[in-house]
């Protein structure tokens, strides 16, 4: 038996652009949030959605124009630190997923996110 919807939530993103259609505001805020509580700011969206029916991947890309690149070096090593962990709990692939971490060490070390690790 299909698994039935018994309610529904939604999260909302709010984008506002200058003259040239480019971010310079995001705010997101979500249903389960405390009702006193307000959209939170950020600088910074990846969404990645996959089609069912055409069994792609659609995504959603956008920062704003105050994010700097020490910034972005962050938030990727984390969302592909976040990735790596999403694989695993998902596929219980512990080869691959263990792959990308070692690609996400690098990758922090590369940018300094992480202190590089000396050979002893």
């Amino acid at each position: 038996m299909k698994d039935q919807v018994v309610q529904t939530k939604a999260i909302k993103i709010n984008v506002g652009l200058d003259a040239k259609n480019v971010p310079v505001h995001m705010d997101w805020d979500a249903d389960d949030q405390s009702p006193d509580s307000s959209a939170q700011d950020c600088k910074a969206i990846l969404i990645s959605l996959f089609d069912k029916e055409h069994r792609d991947t659609l995504k959603i890309d956008l920062w704003t124009t105050e994010m700097q690149i020490q910034e972005m070096d962050r938030f990727f090593y984390q969302t592909m630190r976040g990735l790596a962990d999403t694989y695993f709990n998902a596929t219980k692939n512990h080869k691959l997923a263990n792959e990308m971490r070692r690609f996400v060490e690098y990758f922090g070390e590369e940018t300094n996110i992480i202190p590089k690790k000396t050979e002893e």
